[in-house]
């Protein structure tokens, strides 16, 4: 957990299950009831499709450990319960080993609308609906295994790259592009911002991904658009490597937003 954070980390009981209260129920039901009333027909398929498989719903808080044990079924995903923000060497380990870290703790009502540290709402209806969908739980596993490989050297460029195709992304569909990057679907602003036509989208292209800064305190003016998940997990083929390498000796392309804590 950041030493800033107002937020104290949940411990789980003998069962593995987090002490949830009341209130946490309350504040899960109406996040989940409004993004779900708001993302129909602006998300990707296979994200609705991995709301679906993983009965996730306004009922009550989610439990990580049913969670992991409903994507161990599915695609042999994970889902491992952690306190929130972790080292880039815990967090690309686990990726490598096909599992998702999820903060367990749970927003209060005055950060209803943004938090900026990862919360269970962000991590579990965020991101474990597309780890239902084997292209990318294979993309997700291939990431870590490859970042793990290449080293602190490279951590800057490779989150760029996490967070332009897992946590800021859009897909193309039958219908026209949809979203289903983990920061977009867990977001009413981003969401909105992401599908009302007025951000800048661009297809995606590894080397550029790495070249473009952002910042994580504002909706996003750029995303990148994936024509599939095959198409996602076939990147992995390339050499990150030398593509960072030839990133940082081309310089950052010029960003898109005033420069304040821009990574």
């Amino acid at each position: 957990m950041p030493k800033d954070t107002s937020y104290t980390s949940l411990q789980p009981d003998a069962r593995g299950y987090f002490p949830y209260a009341a209130e946490d129920d309350a504040v899960w039901r109406e996040l989940f009831t409004r993004q779900m009333a708001f993302l129909p027909g602006k998300v990707a398929p296979e994200y609705l499709d991995g709301v679906r498989k993983l009965r996730l719903s306004a009922d009550k808080t989610p439990q990580v450990k049913d969670i992991d044990a409903r994507l161990q079924k599915l695609t042999g995903a994970r889902a491992y319960g952690v306190p929130a923000i972790i080292p880039p060497s815990q967090f690309y380990d686990l990726l490598s080993k096909r599992t998702f870290p999820v903060a367990t703790f749970l927003r209060r009502r005055e950060h209803m609308d943004y938090i900026e540290e990862p919360d269970l709402f962000h991590e579990v209806f965020g991101h474990c609906p597309m780890l239902t969908n084997t292209a990318y739980a294979d993309f997700i596993e291939g990431f870590g295994q490859r970042a793990k490989a290449l080293g602190y050297w490279y951590s800057l460029h490779l989150f760029r790259r996490f967070w332009f195709t897992v946590e800021f992304c859009m897909s193309r569909s039958a219908e026209g592009l949809r979203a289903y990057g983990a920061g977009i679907v867990s977001s009413p602003s981003e969401a909105e911002h992401a599908t009302d036509g007025t951000a800048v989208m661009q297809d995606f292209d590894l080397l550029t991904v790495f070249r473009t800064p952002y910042r994580i305190d504002i909706v996003q003016p750029t995303y990148f658009v994936i024509d599939s998940f095959d198409q996602l997990a076939a990147t992995l083929d390339a050499d990150f490597g030398a593509l960072i390498a030839q990133a940082k000796a081309s310089g950052d392309l010029p960003a898109l937003f005033e420069s304040k804590q821009a990574v």
